[in-house]
């Protein structure tokens, strides 16, 4: 099918969660004829069972956490018992409660997307969308695949995400045994939660339910939480989790997962056994791009399902995109918004910058946070890239002193020669919030002279950032 100019182009975008409706609104806004087909409801599982639940339930686990941390800052709280004397009360965490206000927030959001969508002019289809060829997608409006509407597009977006892996020796029955969208169902703080799983998903739910007051094991493959990670940042957080009670099993695989009377048994490769009241299985997602008609279409994708995709969000065929979770980079919804927004800037001609893996900043909502961005100590370390690295630990802060924060640090790493930012690591309370200023300075090539030259609040944890940049001074002779 030619393309083209001189009519409105038609885009058919398959899925809403952040990426499809990016896409989807944006392509509207540039005056195109936009379907979005999402069978779950819009947001998809970002907003309906995963990124939006999953940190309401971790606020709430950070209050408790802020809690715990009030007598050493001078504040004590009590009840007066029958005798008239002051009791200390016990914080109790009232989970049905937690779980109906986070569900709540997940529609809520839900319905404010489908709201823009329409106000932006996006016809919305509940249904399941399929392509027949490279320029045609028929969308099954009903659970028995009955009933058809045939699309006829321009451009196709796939944005259908991924669910969670599961494993045939460890299968969820979404009462003891669970995958991360199946936590919201739980009425009372688990007794004990053993988390088969230490990346990124594994350690924030181990870390909320640990604070909670769940007895949490987290089971690792590997020889440290967060395999992958900075390894100064992993280790704090080891330290953390040891603290605070956790127990962590290192170098340990679970063969299987399997229901008792009371609750769960793991049983390690070892030969060694876990006794729990739950098991949340935490072991990667497989993207939902079965049954797509992608391979028919000529769509490349990888061994798991994961569509290929180059730097504007284009496959291997001209006409059809993918963006988020289900395509072949990294998994955020930070990405997949940025991801729908050059697909459709790409597929209409506008300009559009294309996609840099390094300039993105992520984060691991455990307590405390975890955000990266740009080039890594190990990358370094390896010779991948020359640069300096400097890391300054948050006792040093007196904004951290005054707020009772002992665990954490900042990271920068530059270029040898001419101290450009190149990455950063921040571990700290609110390091999602902190990490934009170093996200930005690796983005537009900032020296640690120029960061150094930015007033800081003081006191502030920020500072840090730049107290870190000071000590990096690059002395230029004449």
């Amino acid at each position: 099918m030619p393309f083209d100019f001189e009519r409105t182009q038609r885009i058919v975008v398959i899925g809403g969660g952040p990426g499809g409706y990016e896409a989807a609104l944006a392509a509207a806004q540039l005056g195109a004829d936009v379907t979005l087909i999402e069978r779950s409801g819009i947001g998809g599982s970002a907003v309906l069972t995963d990124v939006v639940p999953s940190k309401t339930l971790i606020a709430t686990a950070e209050f408790t956490t802020t809690l715990g941390r009030s007598a050493e800052l001078g504040v004590q709280y009590f009840v007066r018992g029958g005798d008239g004397k002051p009791q200390k009360p016990e914080v109790a965490v009232n989970l049905s409660v937690v779980n109906k206000r986070l569900l709540g927030l997940a529609q809520d959001t839900s319905r404010d997307m489908g709201q823009t969508l329409t106000a932006a002019g996006v016809k919305v289809i509940s249904g399941h969308g399929r392509l027949e060829g490279t320029h045609t997608v028929v969308v099954s409006t009903d659970k028995g695949g009955t009933d058809f509407d045939r699309l006829e597009a321009d451009t196709i977006i796939i944005s259908v995400g991924a669910s969670p892996r599961t494993l045939p020796s460890a299968m969820p029955d979404g009462e003891r045994i669970l995958t991360w969208t199946q936590l919201y169902t739980l009425t009372a703080i688990p007794k004990h939660m053993i988390v088969v799983g230490s990346g990124v998903t594994g350690a924030e739910f181990a870390s909320a339910y640990r604070a909670l007051g769940s007895e949490v094991t987290l089971v690792s493959s590997r020889d440290q939480v967060l395999p992958g990670s900075d390894a100064d940042a992993a280790a704090v957080l080891e330290d953390v989790f040891l603290r605070r009670g956790m127990r962590l099993k290192s170098k340990a695989r679970a063969e299987s997962v399997t229901r008792t009377e009371k609750g769960v048994l793991v049983t390690l490769a070892d030969g060694s056994t876990i006794e729990g009241s739950h098991a949340l299985i935490a072991v990667g997602s497989v993207p939902n791009t079965a049954d797509l008609g992608l391979e028919e279409a000529g769509v490349e994708m990888d061994d798991d399902g994961r569509v290929h995709v180059n730097r504007v969000a284009r496959t291997s065929v001209p006409n059809i995109y993918g963006v988020g979770d289900c395509s072949s980079v990294m998994p955020l919804a930070s990405v997949a918004i940025m991801q729908g927004r050059t697909a459709v800037f790409h597929a209409l001609g506008d300009a559009v910058e294309p996609f840099d893996e390094r300039m993105v900043a992520s984060n691991v909502f455990t307590q405390p946070e975890i955000a990266t961005v740009g080039w890594s100590q190990a990358d370094i370390e390896a010779g991948t890239i020359r640069g300096t690295v400097y890391k300054l630990p948050l006792t040093a802060n007196p904004r951290a002193k005054m707020q009772g924060i002992r665990d954490g640090f900042v990271k920068l790493i530059c270029t040898t020669t001419s101290g450009t930012v190149i990455g950063g690591v921040i571990v700290a309370p609110r390091a999602s919030e902190l990490i934009l200023s170093v996200a930005l300075a690796v983005e537009h090539r900032l020296t640690v002279d120029d960061v150094a030259r930015s007033f800081a609040i003081y006191p502030s944890i920020s500072g840090s950032i730049v107290d870190a940049a000071r000590s990096m001074h690059i002395v230029k002779r004449k």
